[in-house]
């Protein structure tokens, strides 16, 4: 098997040109939702189609019914696929039709190889003799395995062994081993859902470089993304969902087509400012940080964070900037707690006095909170509801002598509900059913709940849409308006250009920079994120 074997084994099947697939009438409910309603999609041979919409708008829902997520009979409507009636019944059976999905959640398992990952439920059976006796089944030909897994390695450009265990790689690497296992499955068309979410640029620009030399060898592609630079650099379509209804498609081809004008489809109006108005009213020092040091758990001897520095006021919202790799994460979560890293050393002020934060609660007790990036898992219990979310963080505030008031339980999360303008039915909805964006308000609140002067706020607007954005901006403009301290941690560099009065920069674990809001552009902030690099280098 070589790389041309698995190219024209992926792109084989069915007549060349014209349309691959077509969806008519797609009409999905749950229980009190309408989730698709009549929508039709058609996909032509051989293009990178873009799906663009609201979190809530029917993405996710319309791949997986056409994957066979949700199986035929779960929805009304029709999928033609190479011109013949489709009626899947699982995964399965749309891999067979070589349709495959790579879901945001990356299904890998971290303690196998990359090529047990690639051939997991398709492995590879010994043939033959060993040792003058006939191999039985349920055997596996582990060279070849390895073999062709290194390969399919080759084709999408990733530099690793086979036998590395998927637990070794970084998320960049870990989507191309994704890819890589769809394309052992003889992919014809393939499915990416928010594939660069989670990556920083370097990673994200390779996939897209990738996306782009499937399309040439023939490999359809339909990807789903909330970052509109990347659909308009790649996609040769640009379809557009909103409350589960189709509303246009578009062809940016002829360079027409805007950002502005997809955001149009998408929210149902413009949007003028992509950040809300702000007339910042700045006191005094709230957080205080000094010479601080974090080493590694898994490498004691290697600093994550050194000799830092940086000084939060009331009620301004200040941005930190890095690579990835370049130490923001391992900073806020050692400064909350310690809930990160060993051989901790250095100094935190707080309104002026230097406090010991050895544990969360800690930290919690001087107003101090931290939203994690990863809200899914560790931000959320998915499958509590919105109150028990909401109230976790400051039980006490709620409960006499070990047992919780129900009651205020319950008006507090409505209060937040109405507040944050959380789209849920209730507040006894489960949190793992909310959109990307109301599950993020719904962390939000549990923190803002804790009564805190100082926010650390992680990636709070990772893969979530336009309009969800703008309300989370709005929430922490109002925080920093009541005269709260906000750190905010982004690697999109336009949110933290929009948003903060001052912007500190890190690269290698160091501070490199502080640039007030009127003297930062991205290019400065860029020279100051790749110093600590070059250095290092």
């Amino acid at each position: 098997m070589t790389t041309d074997d698995i190219t024209e084994a992926a792109a084989a099947g069915g007549p060349g040109g014209g349309d691959i697939l077509r969806m008519r009438g797609i009409t999905k409910t749950f229980p009190g939702v309408n989730a698709l309603a009549d929508v039709d999609l058609t996909v032509r041979r051989g293009e990178i189609h873009a799906i663009c919409g609201e979190n809530g708008a029917g993405k996710s829902t319309l791949m997986k019914v056409l994957s066979g997520v949700y199986p035929h009979g779960s929805y009304d409507g029709e999928i033609l696929f190479d011109g013949e009636p489709c009626r899947f019944s699982g995964i399965r059976d749309s891999e067979e039709r070589g349709i495959v999905i790579i879901h945001q959640e990356l299904a890998l398992c971290p303690q196998l190889s990359i090529a047990e990952n690639i051939f997991l439920g398709n492995e590879r059976p010994a043939r033959g003799l060993l040792g003058g006796r006939l191999l039985g089944r349920g055997l596996v030909d582990w060279n070849r395995t390895n073999h062709e897994a290194g390969l399919l390695l080759e084709r999408v450009g990733l530099p690793e062994n086979p036998v590395t265990p998927i637990a070794d790689l970084g998320v960049g690497k870990q989507q191309l081993v994704e890819i890589a296992k769809a394309l052992s499955k003889r992919v014809r068309l393939l499915i990416l859902d928010e594939p660069t979410a989670a990556l920083n640029d370097e990673d994200s620009a390779h996939l897209l470089n990738l996306m782009r030399g499937l399309r040439d060898d023939g490999i359809t592609c339909v990807i789903i993304s909330h970052k509109l630079n990347e659909v308009l650099a790649i996609a040769d379509t640009v379809s557009v969902l909103r409350d589960g209804r189709m509303i246009e498609t578009l062809d940016p081809s002829g360079g027409g087509v805007t950002e502005d004008r997809i955001i149009s489809g998408m929210v149902g109006r413009d949007l003028e400012h992509r950040f809300p108005p702000r007339e910042p009213e700045i006191g005094g020092e709230a957080l205080r940080i000094e010479d601080w040091t974090v080493h590694s758990p898994a490498q004691r001897d290697r600093a994550v964070v050194s000799g830092a520095a940086l000084t939060l006021r009331r009620g301004e919202i200040v941005g930190l900037a890095g690579l990835m790799g370049a130490g923001r994460t391992e900073l806020a979560m050692s400064v909350f707690g310690r809930s990160y890293g060993v051989d901790i050393s250095g100094r935190v002020y707080k309104d002026g006095e230097q406090v010991r934060l050895r544990t969360v609660r800690d930290a919690i007790r001087h107003g101090i909170a931290y939203a994690t990036e990863d809200r899914k898992r560790y931000g959320l219990n998915l499958i509590q509801d919105i109150k028990r979310n909401v109230s976790a963080a400051r039980l006490g505030k709620l409960s006499r002598a070990g047992w919780v008031n129900e009651y205020d339980e319950y008006r507090v999360a409505e209060e937040f509900r109405g507040g944050m303008n959380i789209k849920a039915p209730s507040v006894s909805a489960v949190a793992g059913q909310l959109s990307g964006g109301n599950q993020q308000k719904v962390v939000l609140s549990k923190w803002i709940f804790t009564d805190p002067d100082v926010l650390i706020l992680d990636e709070p607007t990772r893969g979530i849409d336009v309009g969800a954005k703008y309300e989370i901006y709005t929430i922490i403009n109002r925080l920093a308006a009541e005269g709260r301290a906000i750190l905010l941690i982004s690697s999109e560099l336009p949110e933290l250009l929009g948003m903060c009065d001052r912007i500190y920069t890190m690269a290698a674990g160091r501070i490199t920079g502080e640039v007030p809001r009127a003297e930062a552009t991205q290019e400065r902030l860029m020279s100051y994120m790749t110093m600590g690099r070059e250095q290092a280098g």
